[in-house]
């Protein structure tokens, strides 16, 4: 009995690696020239980027931890996270309620203020609860925070209005700091935030693809790249898996492709689960990639909520995950911009982008023009799941339809769920735990 797996993702070849280790049979059906997904890398004149943003490997997951580690064994480097937001053009510490004591005092009063004010009123019962994710935020977090901070960054990354997004994604994501760190921060009394990425992995060579590769290893033999699919006709008791000049039969299959490229793929696709798919929202992702001369700061990453500064959500710090990320000498920055696909920013040149991110460099004084000697563009045209207000009405509709096809969908933008790289492993070991063996 023969599994094709459609996508050679992290998902995917994880799922390839975990049935193959229980004796099954597996072929794994990739579209690009290299498998990998998001969690592909690319080194250039000694500079090694991520393609798909900066990942870093760490969970609350001690069992997924664990097999990352251990995928990435000799080839590790542990960090200590430094991480800031840069507000009113400062580096205040993440996240933004435990750095309350760096901000102006005007500020820091507002975000206090705020946040106990509201949170007697939720108490007593005088706040109605939240029935969007910008009022979510205003009920956890006060107006203070979510006005200085919270709604501005994330609009700025989902490019979405936060009162038409969904709820019910942030439980257990985004926590409610306890009061205690909230009166700390602002007298000045460090206190940590998200506490389970305190401590972080990277690749030691090779960036976070290496993690992948590792994973692969014992299935490359069974992995098809260049292979986009195009149609997929159950006949009788197999799969007919073409790509329009080849087709491969199987017997059983299960997607981590996006479902907007396998619905396609299907006959007789019910018009409702189109409509369903065609409302799904989801952000594309531009990365642009900074070599410079000179050393940097010990910073592991930068939120940037101001809209002033350019395009850019998040900065991250390549050669700061690792020693071998850049040049003797040199650093690496990596630049986030997300967009919704076919907007104005995905219609940039990669000459505009590289202008725009290395202005804000020298605005946020991490670097000047002339101590740039590398740049790149890469473009991710599916980055992150948007949780719209139809969202879980949508998605109900398309993965009925897929059961009842047989067709599992497993992974990031499978399950059209918004998982870390931890999360998308997790979704497979479940999965792999369910599923019948032959």
């Amino acid at each position: 009995m023969t599994t094709a797996i459609l996508g050679g993702g992290l998902s995917g070849l994880t799922l390839a690696r975990l049935l193959h280790e229980r004796g099954e049979k597996v072929i794994v059906l990739e579209a690009e020239l290299q498998a990998g997904g998001l969690c592909r890398s690319r080194t250039a004149q000694g500079f090694t980027f991520d393609t798909g943003g900066s990942h870093i490997i760490f969970s609350r997951d001690t069992e997924v931890l664990s097999f990352m580690r251990s995928m990435i064994k000799k080839n590790e480097q542990r960090n200590n996270r430094n991480t800031k937001i840069f507000y009113k053009g400062k580096y205040v510490k993440y996240p933004f309620e435990n750095g309350l004591y760096e901000l102006p005092e005007e500020d820091r009063f507002f975000c206090i203020n705020g946040f106990i004010k509201t949170l007697i009123a939720v108490e007593k019962g005088d706040v109605s609860p939240p029935e969007n994710f910008r009022e979510w935020i205003y009920y956890t977090f006060g107006p203070g925070i979510a006005e200085c901070y919270m709604v501005p960054y994330n609009e700025k990354i989902w490019k979405y209005p936060t009162e038409k997004m969904s709820l019910h994604w942030v439980d257990g994501r985004i926590p409610r700091p306890p009061v205690e760190d909230i009166i700390k921060s602002a007298i000045g009394i460090e206190t940590e935030g998200y506490t389970h990425q305190a401590v972080f992995s990277y690749p030691l060579d090779g960036g976070i693809e290496q993690l992948v590769t590792a994973i692969a290893e014992p299935v490359v033999p069974f992995v098809r790249t260049l292979f986009r699919v195009t149609s997929l006709r159950k006949k009788g008791r197999t799969w007919h898996i073409s790509n329009g000049r080849e087709t491969i039969i199987a017997d059983r299959i299960i997607c981590t492709i996006p479902i907007q490229h396998l619905l396609p793929c299907l006959d007789r696709v019910p018009g409702e689960v189109t409509e369903a798919c065609r409302a799904l929202v989801y952000n594309s992702l531009i990365c642009v990639n900074i070599g410079i001369r000179g050393q940097l700061p010990g910073i592991s990453w930068v939120y940037i909520p101001d809209q002033h500064l350019g395009k850019t959500n998040r900065l991250s710090f390549p050669s700061n995950f690792s020693c071998n990320t850049a040049p003797d000498g040199c650093s690496a920055v990596l630049a986030e911009i997300t967009h919704q696909p076919g907007d104005d920013v995905s219609g940039m040149s990669d000459r505009e982008l590289i202008s725009e991110v290395v202005s804000m460099l020298e605005t946020m004084k991490i670097c000047t023009p002339d101590q740039v000697v590398f740049s790149s563009v890469e473009r991710q045209p599916f980055a992150y799941v948007v949780y719209d207000l139809g969202y879980q009405k949508n998605i109900a509709i398309i993965r009925d339809y897929c059961r009842s096809l047989e067709i599992p969908l497993v992974g990031r933008f499978a399950q059209f769920e918004y998982l870390n790289m931890d999360g998308c492993i997790r979704s497979v070991m479940d999965f792999v735990k369910s599923y019948p063996g032959e």
